[in-house]
């Protein structure tokens, strides 16, 4: 196993800060920098959350937390998570397959369920007509404090 220099390690720890496997981030590396040969097993030495990764280096531990929060604060950076991309691959998708009936009518209610909202978490409360909803009446009772202690010495002699 060649020790690596400090650009391929970085390049590790944020491919397994965005969530790939071990394996697929030695394939990316393997693919970026020819003249490497990396394994499943060196990679996963650079995952702190693993074992093996358990004495990575501060300052790579670091870079890996900065890239994992950095990652999971921004879902719309990845593209399927935005509608208008989505759209755009079902479009081609209806294009290559409009022949197809069945497969052209489920691309056809994959975007209508899309665009309607069918797949969000969104939840809108409103009155009848689409109005604000109206609270319930509630009735505030005033009471002086004589009058509860009469309640609450009622109270103690039933239990």
């Amino acid at each position: 196993m060649a020790a690596l220099r400090k650009e391929v390690k970085l390049f590790i720890v944020r491919s397994l800060a965005v969530f790939n496997t071990p394996e697929e981030t030695a394939k990316l590396v393997n693919e970026e920098y020819k003249d490497l040969n990396v394994s499943r097993q060196q990679c996963e030495r650079y995952d702190p959350t693993k074992r093996a990764g358990q004495d990575l280096s501060q300052e790579l531990r670091k870079e890996f937390e900065a890239t994992r929060k950095d990652f999971l604060a921004k879902p719309e950076t990845i593209p399927i998570a935005n509608l208008a991309v989505r759209l755009q691959r079902l479009e081609n998708q209806y294009q290559k397959h409009s022949k197809n009936r069945v497969a052209a009518l489920n691309i056809l209610r994959q975007a209508a369920e899309d665009v309607g909202g069918k797949y969000t978490n969104k939840t809108e409360l409103t009155g009848a007509g689409g109005d604000p909803l109206n609270p319930e009446p509630v009735t505030h009772v005033v009471a002086t404090p004589e009058q509860i202690r009469q309640v609450l010495n009622e109270l103690e002699g039933k239990y």
